[in-house]
């Protein structure tokens, strides 16, 4: 590793202007890209005190081997200037945004003599008008197949356009009148093209303009008494009704904007973004990102404005297609005034980005999150019950710590507790990559030793392995475990396995590889207690949670898997359950601790003399102060469960406290 302080730039050496920064690794390669207001005050936070910076920001240091910086003049040039380095250089620890699927957009090429309708995807292209995208090419299809009708613009490629002009016979759109036939000269190219401006118009959202103006020549055509005409019309009118109708009304304003919304976990996030035309819903993208280093939810927008808007449509193209006038963000970026001005010097117009607070743009905002949450569920659905991806990351877990086989079975442990008390434990099991949940386990620390987490995981594993061992000792079954601990308790929902209960039912095989939620000290007291009980077949490794290193015991360095790897992703995924599992659990030891009280263990007082008690005093410390003949009044409760009732309350008083509760005299 890379000592950071061996290329720290001389003192006084960094400009205080704002500017762009890079660092680059030992073969020139450029690993990280960054901006600043004040260059010397961003770069020496880098180099100041090494042990508060994030474990990805130290990885990214101890792997750099210099950093340069370039000057500009504002603020809104090193964005600009930011996000053209991280598109052309692609650095490892910079955020990428990958779209989750490939869009499709409905595409004019305004550029041509005759403009033409098609669907497009990938980049785009200058002098195309871009409407999109949309979730499927075929909702793009069965849009213009309507509105051909009222604007029959050619759709036909090249080839077929030059080989119909050549024989001077237009092709079967031109002959049922969805096309209006500009390749043998039907149409002048000047109309042509002004049927493909009223085709842009209305797909930007001008769409009362163009059903007015039917209905109008409509109405005249009936006056006039050329029914035939008239009735082409009304079917016109029919169809661009439907065509405006497959668009629900979400903004009832008009309102031009983008919407835009997070989902996000420790590892992963899913951006979605609504494009709103005319106070219609005109398309839908989504993307998803690997978290390379921790960052909020405002330098997520941040970076996501950044990148995905640097890509579109600049000046007079950003105004009709490209970037919208609004953009409505869950949170806004850090610097949102310099961000504001970046975006309308993309659009060549004014850009507002803002949080809606309440109304309707609040509740569209609402329903892009829920889009964005069932897109990042999907995503690890997919990734996580794909075959060919669950094998690749069990090799790679298997090559990483030197496995004779895969781990087709992965426990991983973790512990919970709060300043120490309610320790507890949980064990999940992953076989094949896919979690069993039926077998997952869940312990209450109860070894005197066991505040600390090192401790704690020596318990557990200790009790997982004893039973285990007693198990095929009493059996001769070698992958069987026996029944639980009193102090062991399962999932909700799993019955607890007792003496002759239930002889069928199996704890669980042994695994072929026990992960602990920690660094080398909780991996050491795992083996350390696999070792006390002669067991050395299964492996151990602990995944530490700030740099994701994967700790082997009695290794002095870690294993780093690379950020992209499936080995480290079901590892991660191993441990967030155990971790959840176990935060779980604790929450409901907590509850039910903080739920009770001393009048639990009095004798002859049930729930409803307990809840009268409460309701007429108040809390347990007014009626520690009560006397006998007070608590007697309380209706259902007589004299001698009144004696009772005090005499227990009396037991329960802290040290140097009176039956009021109050400390005593010097206490």
């Amino acid at each position: 590793m890379a000592d950071p302080l061996g290329f720290r730039p001389a003192p006084g050496e960094i400009p205080e202007s704002p500017g762009v920064y890079k660092f680059r690794d030992q073969r020139g390669r450029v690993i990280y890209v960054g901006k600043a207001k004040s260059l010397r005050q961003r770069l020496n936070q880098y180099f100041a005190d090494f042990a508060s910076l994030h474990p990805r920001t130290q990885m990214m240091l101890t792997t750099a081997a210099g950093v340069e910086w370039t000057v500009v003049g504002t603020e809104v040039e090193a964005l600009q200037l930011e996000y053209s380095w991280i598109k052309e250089y692609d650095p490892r620890f910079n955020i990428k945004y990958r779209d989750d699927k490939s869009y499709p957009y409905l595409a004019v090429t305004m550029s041509d003599e005759y403009p033409r309708v098609m669907v497009m995807r990938g980049a785009k292209r200058k002098g195309t008008r871009y409407f999109g995208p949309y979730s499927h090419a075929w909702a793009i299809r069965d849009t213009v197949d309507t509105l051909l009708r009222v604007f029959p613009v050619r759709t036909c490629s090249a080839g077929v356009f030059k080989r119909s002009g050549q024989i001077g016979r237009p092709c079967l759109l031109g002959y049922i009148g969805k096309c209006s036939a500009p390749c043998v000269k039907r149409v002048s190219a000047e109309e042509h093209r002004r049927l493909a401006e009223d085709f842009c118009d209305f797909m930007a959202g001008q769409t009362s303009r163009f059903a007015g103006r039917l209905e109008a020549e409509m109405k005249q055509a009936a006056r006039e008494e050329e029914f035939e005409r008239a009735a082409r019309l009304r079917d016109d009118l029919r169809a661009l009704e439907r065509a405006i109708e497959k668009q629900a009304v979400v903004l009832g304003d008009g309102t031009d904007c983008d919407v835009i919304a997070l989902a996000e976990d420790q590892l992963e996030a899913a951006v979605q973004v609504f494009y709103v035309r005319g106070g219609r819903v005109r398309g839908q993208r989504g993307w998803v990102l690997d978290k390379i280093e921790e960052v909020t939810a405002a330098g997520l927008v941040e970076q996501f404005l950044g990148q995905v808007y640097a890509d579109s449509p600049a000046g007079a193209e950003a105004v009709n297609a490209g970037i919208p006038r609004e953009i409505l963000v869950p949170e806004l970026p850090p610097d949102p005034a310099t961000m504001t001005e970046w975006l309308a010097g993309r659009r060549g117009g004014p850009v507002s980005l803002r949080v809606p607070r309440r109304g309707d743009k609040k509740a569209l905002l609402e329903t892009v999150a829920r889009n964005a949450g069932q897109s990042l569920a999907l995503h690890k659905t997919r990734r996580a019950s794909d075959l060919t991806t669950r094998s690749k990351a069990l090799s790679e877990i298997q090559e990483a710590l030197e496995l004779d086989d895969a781990p087709l079975r992965i426990e991983c442990y973790d512990v919970s507790n709060l300043q120490g008390t309610h320790v507890v434990a949980s064990m999940v099991v992953f076989e094949d990559g896919l979690v069993r949940k039926s077998e997952y386990r869940r312990f209450a620390i109860k070894g005197t030793g066991g505040t600390d987490d090192i401790s704690s995981i020596h318990e557990v594993i200790t009790r997982r392995f004893r039973r285990y061992l007693a198990e095929r000792e009493k059996t001769g079954e070698l992958d069987t475990l026996g029944d639980p601990d009193p102090d062991e308790e399962q999932d909700q929902g799993l019955p607890a396995e007792r003496d002759g209960l239930d002889a069928t039912k199996k704890f669980a095989y042994p695994p072929n590889l026990v992960v602990v939620d920690g660094g080398p000290l909780q991996a050491d007291a795992a083996a350390r207690a696999l070792a006390e009980l002669g067991i050395d077949d299964v492996a151990v490794c602990g995944l530490a949670k700030r740099l994701e290193e994967v700790w082997r015991p009695g290794e002095e360095y870690p294993i780093i898997l690379p950020r992209s790897s499936e080995g480290l992703y079901l590892l991660q995924r191993v441990r967030d359950e155990a971790h959840r599992f176990a935060i779980t659990y604790h929450r409901q030891k907590r509850g039910k601790a903080a739920t009770s009280s001393a009048l639990d263990d009095v004798p002859g007082l049930g729930p409803a003399r307990r809840q009268a008690l409460l309701k007429h005093f108040g809390s347990v410390r007014k009626l520690t102060a009560a006397t006998v003949e007070e608590i007697a009044a309380v209706p259902g409760i007589g004299p001698r469960l009144a004696a009772t009732v005090s005499a227990a309350l009396g037991s329960h008083q802290a040290p140097g406290t009176n039956q009021a509760g109050e400390p005593h005299e010097g206490s």
